[in-house]
């Protein structure tokens, strides 16, 4: 009976995605849990107090996922304005005092009882539900005129500075890049575009500068060693970490990096941990995955769009991009590539807030390519009649 339930699901829904996906978890599961030991010790007195907090926000990442995968597409691009303005109202609700939860200066946590959202998780994935249904609505003036792109750019800035103020700039260059990518992807014209990412450039390298904090940030980044013990040690405990784990790593559970050197150990730099601990297997392995994860994302858009599915594909390609930004700026933190940002790797780092937004998109993915194989097989039942 179960094996004919597995069977079943595994023939509804993409399996490679299903399989990345527990992958991952489960490999941030145990890496997490690791990684935290020490500072759930410390703490709380208990070892396992990020595992248990892991594992329950999986489980209920689980159960919204089973509702989420019961709605319609459709419903969600419907009612994609109205969480849009939700996430605007709790951008502002997390800006005033008393409301929004500050941790290391910056804004960016909202509670809700025992469960803190962070509202630029939430906003993120509104903002895709949105603009997937745009782009559908608008299609002919997204690719032939400047107000159909003009619109959802206003959208976009005024998120965006509210993202700023928290402040919060690896999830604005993110939330950006998706905002972007999806207007291209959806037509836009290749000589807007280049114009566009011109413009980003200049403005994100403009704030890059205009705060000392953030100036701070890129000169350790271009020199960590230089700044080992005050602005760049974080950087350079990382790449000790990289640089114990070798080929094969010290072994699960033997990191030394994690013991109170490595700051955000559990969370934003995990990956170094695993670096450490399981060395350049570990890492390709977890990589691996990540392309695997990645890959079927775009694979079941470009299907939805070939099935005249062009909402479900803009959203695919929007969950896919957003992702892909993610990693990428996250790995590059941790191998010192890229400038420090507060970015977790999804499905993988610890963090509910993160774990149940992915939940709700990997649910979301799931019944993209259910609905899609459903296109699919009436489409062959006609031709066949």
């Amino acid at each position: 009976m179960i094996n004919k339930k597995v069977q079943q699901i595994f023939q509804n829904y993409d399996p490679y995605l299903l399989f990345s996906v527990i992958a991952l978890s489960c490999f941030g599961l145990v890496m997490v849990t690791s990684a935290s030991m020490a500072i759930s010790e410390r703490t709380f007195g208990m070892p396992f107090h990020f595992l248990l907090r892991q594992g329950m926000y999986l489980l209920l990442g689980f159960l919204i996922a089973c509702i989420v995968i019961r709605t319609s597409i459709a419903t969600w691009q419907q009612y994609g304005i109205f969480l849009l303005l939700i996430g605007l109202v709790l951008l502002v609700a997390v800006l005033i005092p008393g409301l929004g939860r500050q941790v290391n200066g910056s804004s960016r946590w909202i509670g809700f009882g025992p469960l803190q959202l962070q509202v630029s998780e939430f906003v993120k994935l509104a903002m895709v539900l949105y603009l997937s249904s745009y782009l559908v609505r608008h299609h002919q003036e997204v690719r032939s005129t400047l107000e159909g792109l003009i619109r959802p750019l206003i959208v976009l800035g005024v998120l965006a500075l509210l993202l700023l103020l928290e402040p919060d700039y690896g999830a604005t260059a993110v939330l950006v890049v998706t905002v972007v990518g999806m207007m291209f992807l959806a037509g836009m014209r290749l000589k807007i575009f280049l114009m566009f990412s011109l413009a980003m450039l200049t403005v994100m390298a403009i704030l890059a500068i205009s705060s000392p904090y953030r100036v701070l940030r890129l000169t350790s980044f271009l020199n960590p060693w230089a700044h080992q013990y005050s602005s760049g040690y974080q950087l350079t405990q990382s790449l000790i970490a990289f640089g114990r784990g070798g080929l094969f790593g010290v072994g699960l559970g033997g990191s030394i990096q994690k013991l109170f050197y490595l700051p955000e150990a559990h969370t934003d730099f995990l990956f170094a941990v695993l670096a450490e601990e399981l060395g350049l297997l570990g890492v390709l392995a977890m990589i691996g995955l990540y392309i695997v994860f990645i890959w079927r994302i775009f694979f079941i858009g470009r299907r939805a769009q070939l099935a005249d599915m062009h909402g479900a594909g803009y959203m695919a390609y929007g969950f896919g991009l957003w992702f892909s930004m993610q990693i990428i700026v996250n790995i590059g933190v941790n191998a010192g590539l890229l400038p420090t940002k507060g970015l977790t790797l999804p499905l993988f780092s610890y963090g509910g807030s993160s774990i149940l937004i992915v939940a709700i998109v990997v649910a979301l993915l799931l019944r993209i390519d259910y609905e899609t194989n459903r296109r699919e097989k009436n489409v062959h039942r006609l031709l066949d009649w």
